[in-house]
């Protein structure tokens, strides 16, 4: 039985990326963003991660300060964050990375079924203009069929 709570969804990543394949990653957090993520207060607009020195770090995740927290204890809200990723995986990423075009976007930051904080990376794909136009007019064209099957059914 697998449920998860998302606390945050990278829409915009859908939108501009091509999303190849996904991994699941641990996320080191100090303890009051923990309450924050719980909270909701994240936001993965224009976050990325990015492979250093064998380690997996995200960067440009915004996590708000927890509001019961003193000030001098709050950490830095846009820190960078170490991923937590077996050593395969991450040297498989590597590879991949250092392909012409291919950079690591997170798509969800949730909480699984035993309470701990996931974020799902995407192994990604910027989009041309023509890409997301091709898109939107699928989309689009999907919409008016199902409305017509709809209309045709309560006839």
């Amino acid at each position: 039985m697998k449920t998860e709570r998302i606390a945050a969804k990278n829409r915009k990543a859908y939108h501009d990326y091509h999303i190849d394949e996904t991994y699941e990653a641990g996320i080191e957090l100090k303890g009051s963003e923990v309450k924050s993520i719980r909270a909701g207060k994240i936001n993965l607009r224009d976050s990325y991660a990015r492979i250093d020195d064998g380690e997996m770090w995200l960067f440009n995740v915004h996590i708000s300060p927890y509001s019961h927290v003193d000030k001098f204890t709050q950490p830095d809200p846009i820190r960078p964050r170490k991923l937590l990723l077996h050593k395969k995986e991450i040297l498989r990423l590597i590879g991949k990375t250092k392909e012409k075009g291919y950079t690591l976007i997170p798509l969800k930051v949730y909480f699984n079924n035993r309470g701990k904080a996931k974020v799902e990376i995407g192994l990604a794909r910027g989009k041309l203009l023509h890409d997301k136009r091709k898109d939107i007019s699928e989309r689009t064209a999907k919409r008016d069929i199902e409305r017509a099957l709809r209309e045709r059914q309560k006839q």
